[in-house]
């Protein structure tokens, strides 16, 4: 699991590409409070190395929290920035910090 962060000059943007290694996975997707937890809105592609990785444009000096779905199951990122309880998903979620 990684999170790589690219901050752009010309906007107060950061592209963060998010990849996850889950070579027997059919589907996978990241949600999170930047895109209301669905997971139509960020499907990642598998590339031929069995990784899974996709990149979102997200809004600088925000915090953000998230997880992956890997075939129908919440998976928390080792490489997030830190992590945060869920009262709602009874559960912690990774944070992104841009």
């Amino acid at each position: 699991m990684a999170i790589k962060k690219q901050y752009l000059k010309s906007k107060p943007i950061c592209k963060v590409t998010f990849s996850i290694e889950a070579e027997d996975a059919k589907k996978v997707a990241v949600v999170g409070s930047f895109n209301d937890w669905n997971a139509k809105k960020a499907p990642l592609k598998k590339l031929k190395n069995g990784t899974f990785k996709g990149t979102i444009d997200l809004e600088k000096d925000n915090s953000y929290e998230f997880k992956y779905i890997v075939d129908g199951e919440y998976v928390n990122d080792a490489a997030a920035d830190a992590y945060a309880w869920s009262d709602f998903a009874g559960a912690e979620n990774s944070v992104v910090t841009v």
